[in-house]
């Protein structure tokens, strides 16, 4: 993946976010705790869970940060430290 790649996925991203906050500008006051709270769940999702990784050669560089989440694919990390355990069956055993 290149810059250009990453550029369009970004501005896809940010237009899709926009878009869902318009949506909701006109939600009830009392609503607008959840909203912000969902706002934030994904905020912290996207922040640990998705990486930049750039082609060096046959290799793949990766831009982890701190909030990047570490650990192995049996577990799935939630907002609040839940975790689900997953089956350990691959999508063909399906």
């Amino acid at each position: 993946m290149n810059n250009t790649c990453d550029q369009v996925r970004l501005v896809a991203a940010r237009n899709s976010i926009r878009e869902s906050f318009r949506e909701k500008a006109s939600i009830e006051p009392a609503d607008v705790p959840d909203a912000i709270k969902v706002a934030n769940d994904v905020a912290t999702i996207l922040r640990q869970n998705l990486v930049q990784g750039r082609k060096k050669g046959d290799r793949y560089e990766l831009r982890i940060h701190k909030d990047t989440e570490r650990g192995d694919n049996d577990t799935v990390k939630f907002p609040g430290g839940k975790t689900v355990k997953i089956d350990g069956k691959k999508c063909t055993d399906r």
